[in-house]
């Protein structure tokens, strides 16, 4: 069973008049329900081109952004919109459950019997028609024509691909067409806040006392789930305070990899010859992640995270187990590295019949700086270290995601900061660095030990089978 179905607090009951909602009836004559709070109300009247919903965890972001797409089907028979997010996996278990179980009423699609995991569009009797989509697969979204577009996590994407998504609105059966985004806030370099500040999108931020589950109606009085939730929210700390409580996007102060820059080093997926290189990075957990990296080194050294696990309460037998039935038919690693874990080793090395490296952990801060040389541009314009957009080879934790903590080691970086209570650049904070630990132990391995053979890639006849499991 996936921890997605009880991770966060649902309204009771699913369709009340403090919700935003159009009737069947108020769509056929064009007008819009006017019993809502003043935010949903701007989203459901908001004819701009671009939307962006931003705000903290559990304010309704892609709540209001899929009623917004019911209404429009409703009011605009034949209209087409298109569902998104850069994985499609990832749409499974969040998006499309708040979409089938909150927002859709029984008898508005024609039935069918195909599965959410499977499910490739939604049909309503009027003609109307909700494609459901992922960036991971480009070619789906962009060889066709919508009138709106719902991008859920929009923060994940890069602008390119989000102009790419503007541009295939024109199918034309509504007056106009409209490109909604929901994210949390991240940084203020994002390409996200740059474009809503020079009014590339109309940006129409939400807070927790937009949602009818955490506050009544006064704006004032929170409910006891808005007390429970807002409570977890307040134990975090530093950025990730300010971003998912407050809704902020800032910088963390001190930041320990300046150079990040998510535009550059978090690509999309690439294919991994069977002849490069592959590397194992483990950073052992259990209520903290159990971070699992695969990375893969190109003939130009440049590192490549191609696929990872990050997860809460799993063991590492079972997640050992897991990656010999998933890759036995990928390149066997030249190096895995692990965290200082006599027991957990073991398990790795008997059920994968690999050798762990324990991790050099006596020089931390060169490590870093080894990380640091490798996110700089090299002289080709690329950096040599990447991230694959689609590495995260499971759905996100919910557990972590509702708490608002990092789902990845991408969602790390930019919020893994120097310790404030020491000295200046003396110890990074011993906070949500668990894939900033794995990637630190590979590239301290790899840098600070022999160089790699040159004559490694001449992949000499029938070298491909020599590395099969």
């Amino acid at each position: 069973m996936d921890p997605l179905a009880d991770a966060l607090p649902t309204p009771e009951p699913v369709r009340t008049s403090a919700l935003p909602t159009v009737t069947r009836a108020e769509a056929e004559k064009g007008r819009w329900i006017d019993l809502t709070r003043p935010h949903a109300r701007a989203v459901l009247k908001s004819r701009a081109r671009r939307v962006l919903v931003d705000g903290p965890l559990g304010t309704g972001k892609t709540r209001i952004n899929l009623e917004k797409v019911r209404a429009c089907c409703l009011k605009y028979p034949g209209c087409r919109w298109v569902l998104l997010r850069s994985v499609r996996k990832w749409l499974t278990h969040s998006a499309l459950v708040t979409w089938e179980n909150k927002v859709l009423e029984p008898g508005l699609l024609i039935p069918d019997r195909v599965r959410p995991s499977n499910r490739c569009e939604y049909r309503f009797k009027n003609g109307s028609v909700v494609v459901v989509a992922g960036l991971d697969d480009p070619q789906s979204v962009f060889s066709a024509e919508y009138d709106g577009a719902c991008l859920i996590e929009a923060i994940e994407i890069d602008q390119d691909t989000a102009e790419k998504v503007d541009g295939r609105l024109r199918y034309g059966k509504m007056p106009y067409q409209q490109f909604l985004m929901d994210c949390n806030p991240g940084p203020p370099t994002h390409w996200l806040h740059r474009a809503f500040e020079r009014g590339w999108c109309e940006r129409l931020p939400m807070r927790h006392t937009d949602n009818p589950a955490f506050y009544l109606a006064d704006g004032t009085t929170r409910t006891k789930a808005g007390h429970d939730y807002l409570g977890r929210l307040d134990d975090l700390s530093g950025v990730l305070q300010a971003r998912l409580r407050d809704g902020k996007w800032v910088q963390a102060e001190g930041v320990v990899y300046d150079k990040w820059d998510a535009a550059v080093h978090l690509v999309d997926p690439v294919e991994v010859p069977a002849f490069w290189r592959r590397y194992w990075s483990i950073d052992f957990g259990f209520t903290n992640p159990l971070c699992w990296q695969f990375w893969a080194e190109d003939p130009d050294g440049r590192l490549h995270l191609y696929r990872e696990i990050y997860q809460t309460g799993r063991l590492v037998a079972d997640v050992a187990e897991w990656v010999r039935k998933t890759t036995h038919d990928d390149p066997r690693p030249d190096v895995v590295i692990t965290d200082h874990d006599p027991e957990a080793m073991a398990v790795i090395e008997r059920t994968l019949g690999v050798t762990c490296t324990p991790a050099n952990k006596t020089d931390k801060k060169g490590g870093l700086q080894q990380v640091k040389d490798r996110l700089r541009r090299a002289g080709d314009g690329k950096p040599r270290l990447t991230v694959s957009k689609a590495a995260l080879c499971h759905l996100p934790d919910e557990g972590l995601r509702a708490v608002g903590k990092p789902t990845s080691t991408a969602g790390e970086i930019d919020s893994y900061v120097w310790n404030p209570r020491l000295a200046r650049n003396e110890e990074p904070l011993k906070e949500n660095d668990h894939g900033c630990d794995a990637m630190r132990y590979l590239v301290g391995h790899l840098d600070g030990g022999p160089k790699t053979d040159p004559t490694f890639y001449d992949e000499p006849l029938g070298y491909g089978e020599r590395v099969r499991w």
